[in-house]
């Protein structure tokens, strides 16, 4: 089986809706007409390639929890250090650098409100960088997928 045909299928079925069962990489494998290894070694050349960043469920943190999005302005050469700081907390879904002051930018996600902040204290102490937390304050639904165009 194509590798490249099976990715653009497995990419444009399952960016929504993974199947939530005991074995859900072989049922996936079942409605894409393939076996569950060939599945996980598509994943795996995905995720090796850089075409994959992640696998797993995305929850309404409101339900779950408390989240905030929150940037760090970062001194070009700390960035790197700073960034790797910050993704070593299991709180921490999303780090990405961007162009602008404020330089790099994550969400937390915890059990409550004072752990999030527990932890901004606590990257404000390591780091010597104050985050700005950007609390949601409205939720705006938006669909992120992307059809990957015909996939035989």
């Amino acid at each position: 089986m194509d590798m490249g045909s099976l990715a653009r299928r497995l990419m444009n079925r399952f960016q929504h809706g993974m199947p939530l069962c005991p074995e859900p990489y072989r049922e996936m494998a079942s409605t894409l007409g393939c076996d569950e290894e060939q599945l996980l070694e598509c994943l795996r050349h995905l995720d090796r390639s850089g075409q994959l960043s992640r696998i797993g469920p995305v929850f309404e943190h409101s339900r779950a929890g408390a989240s905030t999005l929150a940037a760090l302005a970062v001194p070009v050469e700390r960035l790197q250090q700073v960034a790797e700081r910050v993704s070593q907390y299991p709180e921490v879904n999303h780090n990405y650098a961007r162009e602008h002051a404020y330089n790099l930018w994550f969400v937390l996600t915890g059990p409550d409100r004072p752990h999030l902040d527990r932890v901004l204290d606590e990257l404000q102490q390591d780091t010597g960088l104050a985050p700005l937390d950007l609390p949601m304050l409205t939720a705006y639904r938006i669909d992120l997928g992307f059809a990957l165009g015909d996939a035989p």
